[in-house]
């Protein structure tokens, strides 16, 4: 508690909020009202060390984001450096008859520093130092942030692509997703602000001329005419403040430029640019060397400033010799006697030696090692970890475990995804490389291998690592070869999700419902129906693609046909139709329509004839089953090639049998029933099968 109650205004000078007001009042005030000689060192002397701390800062940042206030701190820097000069120049006018030292003594003491006596060469030597930095330090700046912008712009949707990406194979969440999309969006936005920011800069340049020639024509003025100074003491008192004032706010203005310069220029990496010009300039002893041997050969050179040449080539020579020595003392790796292991005594076979086969395998080759190895950096295990969860999100029930193992037999860099032993898929991921993804929507070709995404058959191009960016404002979907894997390996075990469901999963799936609702459990299984009847509905379930994340609807609809029926098949279609506006949601997302396809109703009586005198319900005539197939795979085709999702619509009696039938020629294709369909959805035929069947 605060034992002195203070006023809420009072209080509120504290916040942050106040301070930005606070900064431009105070910045015109020191334009409207006059400050003593005092007030200004204290202010020249602050702005100073204000422009080397910003410029440490900017040494210190690793990526331009670490310092996102920047335009910001550059525009009020330039702000104050204008409201100096302002005030300063009142002060030179109003006081400058009476001495140098008229306007504080850090003007005077710059003024002294720059002229040496020699007030033409103090007035070149500023120009000079003006236009170093207008010409050179800003508009370089500028440039490369006005370039920055552009290409970071150009690349925002290749960028967002691939959150996309990766938060739809499970890699990242939602909070990493949108804290990725944010930093993207300020990346924009930082780069133009300094685009903008820079012109404030070399205005302030320009500025800086034009209020020197103004101080020194209205000095000579002033002094003269109301003073009645003679012309060479008004000379040489107002062109010593007129230099030192200005002086003394080019030098902020130049340091402040070249942090700009820094900030704008630098690749981000793990390291600041003094770790970045250390390791690469020092770290190849051979480079050195040979600049040492050519420095040394013009140092022997008659008429050659001899001394200065030859001690800086046995400085080089000493550096090179120190990182020479270095790094063979990093490369060298201790000798291990290998010792012959002692001879073991073979043992009888035991049940010991009889291993399980690993329901889902990942074996890759020797260069993809570094992506599952925590030591090298790799996070590949990490990312299987959130698909699983992610799976286990989305469909329903716990994928198992991913067992990784390392396989000379493959290619370098290929892969393979086993299921419960039998290679299932296979494909290479180039460590190191980036898989640019066309996705149907690019601007131009990239150079680099051409391949195929090993997930979805896409076209896609591996590239270097210095194409990314440029790959993203192609309109590119980039991942690296981590991210290749793991979204292969998402896309394996979504499809073969049936298979990974287990009799010990659906147990544990049960047990976890028990837990908020045992009575439900305990009523169906295994009194009114054992474990393997349930295991067989939902895997039917899994493998026309429905999510049974809904398991109080399945065990409630079971348990109400339980005493009816025990066929697995027919209670498949009583749980579909419970679920039917959770299938619908599914497949159609958003919007109240539903756009399907539909059967011929000659060719729908036909099959439904075939159906009532077969008993299977699966024969067929061969004519019939090749049009249907055919018919069927172009419409759905057509249907994805207008953004719309391909479903079959069909009545009860024909539902299961047709999706079996077209499941293996059309994979992607969804057949529902009219039961299955919400009322409140409204239904738009976009194509009929089997109209000249």
């Amino acid at each position: 508690m605060n034992p002195i109650n203070l006023p809420a205004w009072m209080t509120n000078l504290g916040s942050r909020s106040v301070a930005a007001p606070l900064i431009i009042v105070l910045l015109l005030s020191m334009m409207i009202l006059p400050l003593p000689a005092i007030a200004l060192d204290v202010l020249f002397s602050f702005n100073i060390a204000l422009s080397i701390m910003v410029l440490l800062i900017g040494l210190q940042t690793k990526k331009a984001l670490d310092f996102i206030a920047f335009p910001t701190v550059l525009l009020v820097t330039t702000m104050l450096r204008l409201s100096l000069n302002v005030a300063s120049t009142r002060v030179v006018l109003t006081e400058g008859h009476t001495g140098p030292d008229a306007a504080g003594k850090v003007i005077e003491a710059f003024g002294h520093f720059l002229i040496g006596g020699n007030y033409t060469v103090g007035i070149v030597v500023f120009v000079i130092l003006t236009i170093i930095n207008f010409t050179v330090v800003t508009k370089g700046a500028g440039r490369i942030a006005e370039v920055g912008a552009r290409f970071t712009l150009d690349a925002m949707p290749g960028k967002q692509m691939a959150i996309d990406a990766d938060l739809n194979a499970g890699l990242i969440g939602e909070d990493e997703a949108r804290k990725r999309r944010a930093e993207i969006s300020q990346e924009s936005e930082f780069y133009g602000a300094m685009d903008g920011a820079s012109k404030y800069v070399r205005g302030d340049a320009v500025a800086g001329i034009l209020v020197t020639i103004i101080n020194i024509v209205g000095g000579l003025f002033v002094g003269m005419i109301q003073h009645g100074l003679a012309f060479d003491d008004a000379v040489k008192i107002y062109t010593l403040l007129a230099i030192g004032d200005g002086l003394v706010a080019q030098i902020p203005s130049l340091v402040i430029s070249v942090a700009a310069g820094v900030v704008v220029s630098r690749v981000a990496n793990n390291e600041d640019i003094g770790g970045q010009l250390t390791t690469q300039l020092f770290s190849n002893p051979r480079v050195i060397y040979v600049t040492a041997a050519i420095v040394g050969g013009m140092g022997v050179i008659p008429g050659m400033p001899n001394v200065a040449f030859l001690t800086l080539a046995a400085l080089l020579a000493g550096i090179a010799y120190l990182v020479d020595e270095r790094q063979k003392i990093t490369d060298a790796e201790p000798q291990i006697e290998e010792v012959p292991p002692a001879p073991l005594e073979v043992e009888e076979a035991s049940w010991d030696d009889v291993t399980p086969v690993d329901t889902v395998g990942l074996e890759v080759g020797y260069r993809l090692i570094p992506l599952v190895d925590k030591l090298q950096g790799g996070d590949l295990l990490k990312r299987i970890k959130g698909l699983r969860k992610k799976f286990a999100n989305e469909i329903g029930f716990l994928a198992p475990t991913v067992h990784i193992r390392d396989n000379l037999e493959l290619k370098p860099s290929g892969y393979r995804i086993t299921l419960k032993g039998v290679e299932i898929a296979t494909g290479e991921s180039n460590y190191g490389q980036y898989l640019a993804i066309d996705p149907g929507m690019v601007t131009g070709p990239l150079a680099g291998q051409i391949t195929t995404d090993p997930a979805f058959g896409l076209p896609a191009v591996w590239i270097d690592a210095g194409l990314r960016d440029e790959a993203q404002s192609m309109g590119y979907t980039v991942v690296d070869a981590g991210t290749v894997i793991a979204t292969h390996i998402n896309h394996i075990i979504s499809m073969h999700a049936a298979e990974l469901l287990g009799r010990q999963e659906v147990q544990q799936l049960l047990d976890h419902i028990s837990k908020e609702s045992p009575k439900l459990i305990e009523d169906l299984v295994p009194k009114l129906m054992p474990l393997s009847v349930v295991q067989k509905v939902l895997q039917n379930l899994l493998t026309e693609g429905v999510h049974i994340r809904d398991m109080r609807t399945i065990i409630e609809t079971l348990s109400e046909h339980a005493s009816q029926t025990q066929d697995t098949n027919d209670l498949t279609a009583l749980v579909r139709v419970q679920l039917g506006r959770a299938i619908v949601q599914q497949l159609f997302p958003t919007g109240n329509e539903v756009t399907v396809m539909s059967l011929d109703n000659n060719l729908e009586r036909l099959l439904l004839q075939a159906m009532q005198n077969n008993t299977g319900g699966s024969a067929m005539e061969p004519g019939m089953a090749e049009t249907l197939s055919r018919q069927a795979e172009e419409a759905a085709r057509q249907q994805e090639q207008m953004g719309l999702t391909p479903v079959l619509l069909v009545s009860a009696p024909l539902r299961a049998a047709l999706a079996k039938f077209l499941r293996r020629a059309v994979p992607n294709l969804r057949v529902l029933s009219h039961e299955e369909l919400p009322d409140s959805k409204t239904i738009r035929v976009t194509s009929l099968i089997g109209g000249s069947a």
